[in-house]
């Protein structure tokens, strides 16, 4: 019974890397359209999938008290192909189909090492069990969603700020900056507002912007965390005095 009860999330957690490998199928695909996508939409959708699947993951292994060793790598894993390689490969393929040199496009993989290394950093850091030190790979993922829905509205920005995005958010991925966690405990205002925030902005930003509003709500959660930090670090200072 405890074998199939742990199996559950397992399940789930390869559904997330299942989803993670058809969006690399679909960064190369060159059909025009299949139910009026197209294949970058479709694989936004695949990761978005995926998503969900990390989400429910975690929760059923939670419900069910099912948690394993290996429940732990394999979710790892999973991120790593569906939040870290699927990125990297829509980034290299979508400046490629913009003319860059095949090689200048392999600089989309510094995402997915970048997703490695944080993914293996989290693994072992015992100051990540409800909040989040740099930025989690599934909100790197969300951002480049965002990011490469607006390059398709408005135009190819250009190698240079391009390989700016990435080494920012790769740099982001691994910093030490602390981020907040969505997961919420209660319900109440007061001890979620950076959340309740967060997903009144998420509404907001897309449905002014659309899919593209997915990297401004990035962005503004980046924004909550660094600010909230600032002005903890300010009270703890003004106590201290």
């Amino acid at each position: 019974m405890k074998s199939f009860k742990t199996n559950i999330p397992n399940t789930i957690t390869c559904l997330n890397l299942l989803s993670g490998a058809v969006a690399i199928w679909l960064s190369f695909q060159t059909f025009d359209s299949v139910g009026g996508l197209t294949p970058l939409q479709w694989a936004f959708i695949a990761i978005g999938a995926a998503s969900v699947f990390d989400f429910l993951d975690g929760f059923t292994a939670r419900m069910l008290k099912a948690y394993s060793e290996m429940g732990k790598e394999l979710d790892s894993l999973s991120d790593l192909v569906s939040f870290g390689l699927a990125p990297a490969f829509l980034i290299i393929n979508k400046m490629a189909s913009e003319g860059e040199p095949m090689g200048l496009t392999l600089v989309g993989l510094i995402i997915a090492v970048a997703g490695a290394l944080r993914l293996a950093k989290f693994n072992i850091d015992t100051r990540q069990t409800t909040s989040f030190i740099g930025l989690p790979i599934p909100a790197n993922a969300i951002f480049w969603i965002g990011a490469l829905a607006w390059m398709e509205a408005h135009g190819y920005p250009g190698f240079w700020i391009t390989l700016i995005l990435v080494i920012v958010f790769a740099w982001l991925m691994n910093s030490e900056i602390p981020m907040f966690s969505l997961k919420f405990k209660t319900w109440g205002w007061r001890e979620n507002v950076r959340r309740y925030a967060l997903l009144i902005a998420a509404v907001l930003f897309v449905s002014t912007s659309g899919i593209s509003g997915l990297a401004w709500t990035i962005f503004f959660y980046i924004l909550l965390s660094v600010t909230s930090r600032s002005h903890s670090d300010a009270a703890d200072e003004k106590d201290n005095n």
